[in-house]
């Protein structure tokens, strides 16, 4: 014996329209037309082979069938309606997971972090570092800040936030920074430039736009992650490539200088939502991260 159910969207039509007495009033709460509800309201008739309302008047009533299924309509779609509550209730008050590079997070979203659990206190923000790749996808994890290039994954919403751009930084305590910071790109190539191991295409991008060989550059020190080489480059070790909002305050502040100014990439700053999820903080957490990259 087949123990389908009759299509949920003609049990749910029934069900408004039972519980509020007439289909007009059915289609208001389900923001569809009248013809809409009678239909779905035919269907599950036609599916279960009986009446579930007569014409009363200039209205109608509910059969006795009708009105046995409306009390086991009523009692399945208010446990689910609790249940939904419930577990809304319960994601609000979670922290919200915020997978984030271990560079990214000391750069740029710590010095702002008082300000963001000020204005979204509602969020309950818990952040979760690393220098590799961080899968969005990972069990314990809300969302994602990355950056990335274009073309994004089908089962990801994807708030792009900032383009990357990216230029070489060195500090005032450098030796010679003063003569560099006067001088033309091309005295790059007479530099040892700090590089990082998790971008290595970054000098050579940089200096292809800029019109330099990338064979001619001459590499120093290496670092295995960009957080190391961007305070190497604080300690005047030399000259490093950084993305932009990575070391935006220090450029403000003066601790580093960016003499020859920062190209854009393909990649984007973008906070990445598994599409699994419904959690609404997302949205509220990518317009305010939109902001602050505006700003």
């Amino acid at each position: 014996m087949a123990r389908d159910l009759p299509p949920l969207n003609s049990l749910r039509a029934f069900e408004a329209a039972a519980r509020l007495g007439g289909v007009s009033e059915a289609a208001r709460e389900l923001h569809v037309t009248h013809g809409a509800i009678s239909r779905q309201v035919k269907q599950l008739e036609e599916a279960l082979g009986v009446a579930l309302f007569v014409k009363d008047g200039r209205g109608v009533k509910l059969t006795v069938a009708g009105l046995r299924l409306r009390e086991a309509t009523g009692e399945a779609f208010g446990r689910l309606r609790e249940a939904c509550e419930a577990l809304q209730r319960q994601t609000a008050e979670a922290p919200f997971v915020l997978g984030c590079p271990g560079s990214l997070l000391a750069r740029w979203f710590i010095p702002r972090l008082d300000q963001l659990n000020r204005e979204l206190p509602e969020l309950r923000l818990q952040l979760s570092a690393s220098e590799g790749e961080l899968d969005p996808r990972r069990a314990g994890l809300d969302a994602t800040l990355r950056y990335a290039e274009p073309p994004w994954p089908a089962d990801m919403q994807v708030f792009e936030l900032a383009a990357e751009r990216i230029g070489p930084v060195l500090s005032p305590l450098l030796p010679g920074a003063g003569r560099l910071a006067r001088a033309p790109v091309q005295a790059l190539l007479d530099e040892r430039l700090l590089h990082t191991a998790s971008r290595p295409q970054a000098w050579p991008e940089w200096a292809a736009r800029q019109g330099l060989a990338a064979d001619r550059l001459r590499y120093g020190q290496g670092f295995e992650h960009l957080y190391y080489l961007l305070e190497a480059a604080l300690a005047g070790l030399g000259v490093a490539i950084a993305p932009q909002q990575l070391v935006a305050d220090d450029l403000a502040s003066g601790r580093l200088l960016a003499p020859w100014g920062f190209v854009e990439t393909r990649a984007r700053l973008a906070l990445w939502v598994p599409r699994r999820g419904g959690d609404r903080r997302a949205q509220r957490l990518a317009d305010w991260l939109d902001v602050q990259m505006s700003g």
